[in-house]
């Protein structure tokens, strides 16, 4: 692999977003994935190359981390927020066309739920993962999840809950959905669910991290 690649990998599993990124202490002063990955193109490496060689192996290794228990929710975010700088970049290309994206994820926490954490850890880990994600926030409705849908046919949806109240509200977001939409696949996720209950309320699966999704998503398309 380019060493520029493997650099930019380095600094998103480290979660280094650019030069004046304080964390980690021993990359301080140093280039992180902002100026690496603007030099990777400057240098001619394709956009595409520094996704899927440079970004995602990056966030793989703190997903693989985070699974085995070796990294927390700070560090994902830091991956995050490193990922973030550096797509910031590849931007104008997904939008030109250059790259492709997987495909359309409708993501959202349901209504009468305003935790944001981990959904958008999702976001961040799904967009450096090649997706393109409409981010509809907290306190989404089902007629704001269809409405989108409508839009944009051929996503799949994600929803989250962070608070037991409202997993009533995320089954009869899915089952609605489900009646319209029969063949549009959804996903949940958030700390008090389970498997049990994604299978109870129809949903197509239930995953704990947000690598995982990535890694079933990924084997989809």
């Amino acid at each position: 692999m380019n060493n520029l690649l493997t650099q930019i990998a380095f600094c998103i599993e480290k979660g280094k977003a650019d030069l004046n990124s304080p964390y980690p202490p021993v990359l301080k002063g140093e280039n992180g994935a902002s100026e690496l990955t603007k030099e990777a193109i400057d240098s001619g490496i394709s956009a595409d190359q520094i996704l899927k060689q440079g970004l995602m192996p990056g966030m793989n290794r703190i997903g693989e981390r985070f699974s085995k228990g070796e990294a927390f929710i700070p560090d994902l975010l830091m991956s995050a927020r490193a990922m973030n700088a550096a797509m910031e970049h590849l931007q104008p290309h997904f939008d030109s066309g250059d790259i492709q994206h997987r495909g359309t994820l409708i993501l959202g926490t349901v209504a009468g739920d305003l935790h944001e954490i981990g959904k958008n850890v999702v976001r961040m880990v799904l967009e450096g993962d090649g997706w393109k994600v409409l981010d509809l926030g907290v306190d989404v409705t089902v007629e704001r999840f269809s409405e989108t849908l409508r839009d944009n046919p051929d996503s799949i949806i994600g929803m989250s809950a962070l608070l037991t109240t409202t997993m009533g509200t995320m089954e009869q977001s899915v089952n609605q959905i489900k009646q319209q939409s029969p063949q549009t696949q959804i996903y949940v996720g958030g700390a008090p669910l389970t498997q049990e209950f994604s299978d109870k309320i129809g949903a197509d699966g239930f995953f704990p991290d947000p690598h995982s999704f990535a890694k079933h998503l990924a084997a989809q398309t």
